[in-house]
C-alpha cells in the first residue's frame, strides 16, 4: 500500500482511508444501515491486512459505538504505532446534549470520552466535524492546542466549512503560536465539485492535505442512475445531499458508466480514480459494508485516468449550492 504525506505535515497515511461510519450498532444513533461488531470486525481486519493504516471515525457515529468497535478490534490485531487513527468532535451525543459544539468545555470532555471508547491514550488526527457559530474560534483553537500539548492529540484537522472560516481559524492559530490544522476533510466527488472554487486552492496554497469524504457520492457513482440499495433507501443525509440535483447528477453518472464500460472497470473505480488524482488529495475516505467493496477499491489503485478522460467525466457537471456546511 502506497503511503502519502498529509499536506506539508510529517504524517504519512495509506492512500486509502477506511471510513468507520459504517461500523456501529444499528439501534444507536441515526444510521440503521450500520454493521454491528462482528460484521464490522471482519471488514476492519480485511482493510488492515491489505495495508490500510489510516482509519477515520467520529464520536457521533452510531452514538459512540463506532469508536467502541474500533477500540475493541484494532488492538487485538495491530500495535498502536502501526495505525493512524482519526476521530472528530462537534456533534451531539444522544446522552450528552450539553456537550456538543466546539467550546473549551466540550472539546476537553469529548477528547477524553473518545479516548476511552477507542481504548488508547491519544489520537493521531483530531478533527472539528463542522464549524460552531456559537463559540469564538479563538476559544476553539486554544483548546485544541492544549490537547495537542497534553499529548492526547498528535495533529488537528478540520472538516466541511466555508473557506473563509478555515482561513480565519488558521490565522488565529498562527498569530498565537498554536497548533494549526494539517488536513481538511471535505466533500469531493464528481457529483459535488464546489470545493474546487475556494477550499481546494486555499489548502493547496497553505499545504493542507485533503482527505475527501463521500468520494463516490454515497454510492451513487458506483451504480447506474436511479438504482437504489438498502442503505441509500435509509440514508436521509444522502438524500438531502443529492435528491435535489438527481436529474443533473444522472448525466454525470451516465458518463462514468460509459467510460467504465469502455475500460472494463467497475464504476466505483473510475469515480475514485478521479478523486485520487486531484492535486492535494492524500487519501479518499471509503465507506464499506461488504468485503467485495473493499476489494474493488483496492483493485482500482492502479487506475490512472488521462486528462481527456477526466475532462469527459467533468463536462456534464452543473454547479449547485454549497451543501453539508451545517
Amino acid at each position: 500500500m502506497k503511503m502519502n504525506r498529509l499536506g506539508r505535515s510529517g504524517l504519512h497515511v495509506s492512500e486509502l482511508c477506511l471510513g468507520a461510519m459504517s461500523f456501529g450498532e444499528p439501534l444507536r444513533g441515526g444510521h440503521p444501515w450500520t454493521l454491528p461488531k462482528d460484521e464490522s470486525a471482519a471488514l476492519i481486519r480485511q482493510a488492515l491486512a491489505a495495508g490500510i493504516n489510516f482509519i477515520d471515525t467520529a464520536n457521533v457515529y452510531s452514538d459512540g459505538s463506532s469508536e467502541e468497535i474500533l477500540g475493541d478490534v484494532l488492538w487485538k490485531t495491530v500495535k498502536r504505532h502501526e495505525i493512524v487513527l482519526a476521530t472528530k468532535v462537534q456533534g451531539q451525543m444522544l446522552d450528552e446534549p450539553t456537550m456538543r459544539g466546539l467550546s473549551r468545555r466540550a472539546i476537553l470532555h469529548n477528547i477524553d470520552a473518545s479516548l476511552k471508547r477507542l481504548r488508547t491514550d491519544h489520537v493521531d488526527l483530531y478533527q472539528i466535524h463542522r464549524w460552531d457559530n456559537a463559540t469564538p474560534i479563538e476559544e476553539t483553537m486554544e483548546a485544541l492546542n492544549d490537547i495537542v500539548r497534553a499529548g492526547k492529540v498528535r495533529y488537528i484537522g478540520a472538516s466541511t466549512m466555508a473557506a473563509w472560516q478555515f482561513a480565519k481559524a488558521q490565522q488565529v492559530a498562527k498569530e498565537n503560536g498554536w497548533a494549526r490544522f494539517v488536513s481538511m476533510q471535505n466533500q469531493i466527488s464528481l457529483l459535488y465539485r464546489e470545493e474546487e472554487r475556494e477550499m481546494i486552492p486555499l489548502c493547496l496554497d497553505q499545504g493542507v492535505g485533503l482527505i475527501p469524504w463521500s468520494p463516490i457520492a454515497r454510492g451513487r457513482l458506483a451504480r447506474p442512475a436511479g438504482a437504489t440499495t438498502e442503505r441509500s433507501a435509509q440514508d436521509k443525509y444522502g438524500q438531502f445531499l443529492f435528491d435535489r440535483t438527481a436529474e443533473a447528477d444522472a448525466r454525470v453518472i451516465s458518463e462514468v458508466q460509459h467510460l467504465a464500460a469502455e475500460m472494463g472497470r467497475p464504476m466505483a473505480q473510475v469515480a475514485l480514480a478521479w478523486v485520487r488524482q486531484k492535486a492535494g488529495v492524500a487519501a479518499p475516505i471509503i465507506g464499506i459494508t461488504k468485503p467485495d467493496q473493499l476489494t474493488e477499491a483496492l483493485d482500482g489503485l492502479d487506475l490512472v485516468l488521462t486528462p481527456e478522460q477526466c475532462a469527459r467525466l467533468e463536462a456534464p457537471y452543473v454547479p449547485r449550492l454549497p451543501l453539508g456546511l451545517e
